[in-house]
């Protein structure tokens, strides 16, 4: 591994362009170097930081393993790839863009499902009605496991989600779904209702840094300049 401070940064779309504009707003520009097609990169006048371009669950595994120091990703993301996040990595910035609530929505004509708890008494009558479990489509599916469990809800399976997740129920693939959502206009397009306690997690993009990697005093001086400066632009605290 090379000696400098390596941080990851989304390869493509929305969060790359954010981060991009919250990084030049902190006086940290992001550049890619040879192609613009590659995935090396720098920061301006930082001659000890290295840039990977790459995509965001790329990043996760980087963080994951210590391979990168830093990496700017979704505490989404982080949680659905790392059962224990906490013991690998440490989110040190919230950066004010790539906003998604994680959340349980079930069909709104539903009128007696608005919590955890109603949702296993249906689970219950619903097997015995039609022999099989409730379904939930999600791409979150360690997520909603462990989010399930701690309410207590057993009586369903997970379907794994490839497309648009809001739309299963209207297809007639799942009964209900685990999947992100900003204002909640998509899900009530599709008939779909958010439950009264089905946030699972308040996502944002974070800086986060890797616990298991190399950190030599030199990096630690580096990421605690970065961290303040991507801090102070962000207005986190």
């Amino acid at each position: 591994m090379s000696e400098r401070l390596i941080i990851a940064v989304p390869s493509k779309g929305r969060l790359m362009d954010q981060a991009a504009e919250l990084f030049a707003k902190a006086g940290l520009e992001l550049h890619k170097v040879g192609s613009q097609r590659g995935y090396r990169g720098e920061i301006a006048g930082f001659d000890d930081v290295e840039v990977v371009f790459v995509s965001a669950s790329e990043i996760t595994a980087l963080l994951k393993a210590g391979r990168a120091h830093l990496g700017v990703t979704g505490e989404d993301l982080v949680r659905e790839t790392m059962a224990d996040a906490d013991a690998r990595v440490s989110l040190l910035v919230a950066l004010g863009f790539g906003r998604a609530d994680v959340v349980v929505a079930v069909p709104a004509a539903w009128i007696d499902v608005r919590r955890m708890a109603d949702l296993e008494a249906a689970a219950m009558l619903f097997q015995r009605t039609h022999g099989r479990r409730l379904r939930v489509a999600t791409k979150y599916m360690n997520l909603t496991r462990r989010f399930f469990a701690a309410k207590g809800v057993t009586g369903y399976r997970i379907v794994e989600s490839l497309g648009a997740t809001e739309g299963t129920p209207v297809a007639g693939a799942a009964e209900l779904i685990v999947d992100i959502t900003t204002t909640g206009t998509t899900l009530k397009a599709n008939g779909l209702k958010v439950l009264d306690d089905g946030v699972i997690l308040k996502s944002q993009a974070h800086l986060v840094a890797s616990k298991l990697a190399p950190w030599t005093p030199q990096a630690e001086a580096m990421r605690d300049k970065i961290k303040a400066k991507l801090a102070s632009a962000s207005g986190s605290r």
